[in-house]
């Protein structure tokens, strides 16, 4: 389960927050509290660097930071390699170095808005020495609480139902674990996708990191349903695709996705 989960993951990093006693550059209150999960996009301006994707935590403790993420899409690093980050918040302006990864060094430059980041990136050392271009991020909301969920199961029909997600803190890989319960309503398949999320750290499910969310269901069957998906801050969906292993169930397989509002369906991809 752990194999598979990780093949399909999003990857990332984190940012920002500070400044000084009485409302001088430096005091930590009266500048942006940046500490919590991270989605940042690359846009290179070195000609045929493909975009890169990093994802994780920050903390923040006064004027320093610290955090742990991973990069999806380069080929230089492996998004299976934790990428931790330390670094200054100076007013809304943020500073961060990571540490050497084969001989590379991450340095993010930029101001925090409105839990938005833009600004700069350059790599220096190794395979990936001399990249260099924007930053663009965002701090990605917490996923706790009530959600609807829609299953295309086997491409055939949809089931639904509801989860209760509560997200923990920051771990030491930069994911977030997830736990919770699923109650699925549909009387197909009443047993098959019912049951207990348990917490995990990335690799393993379930946790969020960025806005990649990877959920692990123990079924009231004994089966397993391993839901990998994306989150969508702007609609409030997670949506991606799940699988079935064990229980009666076993093999079953479609889209899925988790909507905030209980009332209203959410988008099935296919």
């Amino acid at each position: 389960m752990k194999h598979l989960a990780s093949i399909f993951w999003l990857s990332a990093l984190a940012l920002l927050s500070g400044c000084g006693g009485g409302k001088t550059s430096d005091d930590p209150q009266s500048g942006p509290n940046i500490t919590g999960n991270w989605q940042l996009n690359t846009t290179s301006t070195v000609l045929g660097t493909p975009p890169v994707a990093i994802a994780g935590g920050i903390t923040q403790s006064g004027n320093s930071l610290n955090g742990a993420g991973h990069v999806e899409g380069s080929n230089c690093f492996d998004r299976l390699t934790t990428i931790g980050l330390t670094g200054t918040l100076t007013g809304s302006n943020v500073s961060l170095t990571s540490t050497p990864v084969d001989g590379q060094v991450i340095a993010l430059t930029g101001g925090i808005a409105n839990n938005a980041l833009t600004g700069t990136y350059t790599i220096s050392g190794g395979c990936a020495n001399g990249d260099q271009g924007i930053l663009n991020g965002f701090k990605v909301p917490g996923i706790s609480g009530s959600w609807r969920i829609i299953f295309d199961v086997n491409e055939q029909h949809v089931g639904g139902g509801s989860a209760v997600l509560t997200q923990g803190g920051a771990s030491s890989e930069g994911s977030f674990g997830v736990g919770g319960t699923v109650d699925n309503n549909d009387a197909t398949t009443p047993l098959c996708y019912s049951g207990a999320i348990t917490a995990g750290i990335f690799p393993s499910p379930s946790y969020i990191m960025g806005t990649s969310v990877s959920l692990e269901t123990k079924a009231n069957d004994g089966g397993t349903v391993v839901f990998l998906g994306t989150l969508n801050p702007a609609s409030g969906e997670i949506s991606g695709f799940h699988q079935v292993f064990g229980g009666i169930c076993d093999g079953y397989f479609g889209g899925a996705c988790l909507g905030r509002n209980l009332q209203a369906s959410c988008h099935v991809p296919f």
